[in-house]
């Protein structure tokens, strides 16, 4: 399980790591603890450290820019939260906006999560043609805000607001 973030030297988010991977670049001094876990430690013959929730590598690495995540199936469920964009129920499945069979892709705005049954309803029909309305636009995320959907909402929830991803565009139902 990947649960530790890891910011380049310039504070922007690069991955995320397993937790004992965050622990061992904290202590080759690879990198620093920038946020823990309020009462968890990492504790060893010679070491006593805070459990890392966030790390700041020491020396700036370069990254290719990359200007949108690649589309999966995963990510669609996690960018939504699985939460299906029909009813809101848990999402297990993922919904073509405009079917394949009409020309639809897998694409970020064409593709949303859906709970089995909603799925098997709306068939091969559009949300128009099935009566189906989207609670909740497609968006295409950043890379980076693909990259902290993943860590999971309590995660999310215990990290600093300027390192929140945006919720993305949200219509009431």
């Amino acid at each position: 399980m990947r649960d530790t973030l890891v910011l380049n030297a310039s504070f922007e988010p690069l991955s995320t790591v397993t937790l004992n991977r965050a622990v061992v670049l904290v202590l080759q001094d690879k990198a620093v603890v920038e946020q823990s876990h309020p009462e968890l430690r990492v504790r060893g013959a010679s070491v006593d450290l805070p459990m890392p929730r966030v790390i700041r590598l020491c020396r700036y690495v370069r990254v290719p820019f990359r200007r949108h995540a690649v589309w999966s199936r995963r990510g669609v469920l996690v960018r939504d939260q699985h939460r299906c964009a029909y009813c809101g129920k848990r999402a297990t499945t993922v919904d073509h906006v405009v079917p394949k069979s009409h020309g639809g892709g897998d694409t970020w705005l064409n593709t949303v999560a859906s709970c089995a049954e909603d799925n098997h309803r709306k068939a091969d029909r559009t949300p128009d043609e099935a009566g189906m309305p989207l609670l909740r636009q497609p968006f295409v995320p950043s890379a980076t805000d693909a990259m902290l959907f993943g860590l999971g909402a309590s995660q999310r929830e215990a990290l600093p607001d300027w390192l929140a991803p945006s919720p993305g565009p949200v219509r009431a139902a």
